[in-house]
């Protein structure tokens, strides 16, 4: 009987595991959809009996999905309404998922530059505080995610994670909690803006000196330098994934002007 137990056990939770990976998908392709525009604010997504049916999913599964979407604020459910697109303002824009849903495709120009806007605004900040408030334990981290960048390079995934550490630990170095509580989407944009400059061409120049003269002004306490060299470093991120983007196809009228 135990046996059987153990079985029955076995296979719930496999059936479990499955049920998530199926609804995270559906979530996935559903993100996909709304943050490229395919789906736009106010449409109405189909219902969950033939949704399910389309999908050939059950109706759990696509009920699951829609509450991760609405967990991200990409959706709003209301009875005789339907589940509707939400307001691209209500988007939790650094989650890492809708990041990376975003990331997909060609993300929007304005998107983009939104992005990178943001990052200059916070990471500099963060940089100049974490030259003032950082650790020697904080330090070692970010000491150790540069000799991390160097050995794996930025091409790998082992090199990106560890670019993604040195951000992080600067953040955290900054002592402010509200600034440490993005560190999970700073770490997300860092690391897809770094995947999407190297989808089609190797990164034209290395970025790691950027990241060790940020970390030399934070060893050396030197808040000003800090600042400079970590706005130096985004904007040259910047530039990067802009160089890196694909050229807009002309249109027929612009063709022949």
């Amino acid at each position: 009987m135990s046996n059987k137990k153990s079985m029955a056990a076995k296979a719930n939770a496999k059936a479990r595991r499955k049920s998530l990976r199926l609804h995270g998908t559906i979530a996935r392709d559903l993100g996909v959809l709304i943050v490229s525009g395919r789906y736009k604010p106010g449409d109405i997504l189909n219902g969950e009996i033939d949704a399910s049916d389309r999908l050939q999913v059950s109706r759990t599964a696509y009920r699951e999905a829609v509450r991760i979407l609405a967990a991200k604020g990409l959706v709003e459910s209301r009875p005789k309404v339907g589940t509707r697109v939400s307001p691209q303002a209500r988007w939790h824009m650094l989650d890492p998922d809708v990041l990376s849903w975003i990331f997909e495709f060609e993300p929007d120009d304005t998107l983009l530059s939104n992005l990178f806007e943001l990052r200059k605004i916070v990471e500099p900040e963060a940089a100049a505080l974490a030259a003032m408030r950082r650790s020697d334990e904080e330090l070692d981290a970010m000491e150790k995610a540069l000799e991390g960048m160097a050995t794996h390079t930025l091409a790998s995934e082992a090199g990106r994670l560890a670019d993604q550490e040195f951000h992080s630990a600067m953040l955290r170095a900054s002592g402010n909690a509200f600034i440490v509580s993005l560190t999970s989407g700073v770490g997300a944009a860092v690391s897809w803006t770094t995947i999407y400059k190297q989808r089609q061409n190797p990164l034209r120049r290395d970025p790691i000196p950027d990241h060790q003269k940020v970390f030399e002004a934070v060893k050396a306490s030197d808040p000003k330098a800090a600042h400079a060299a970590m706005l130096n470093l985004v904007e040259l991120a910047q530039m990067d994934t802009t160089n890196s983007r694909k050229p807009k196809t002309k249109t027929a009228n612009s063709a022949r002007s």
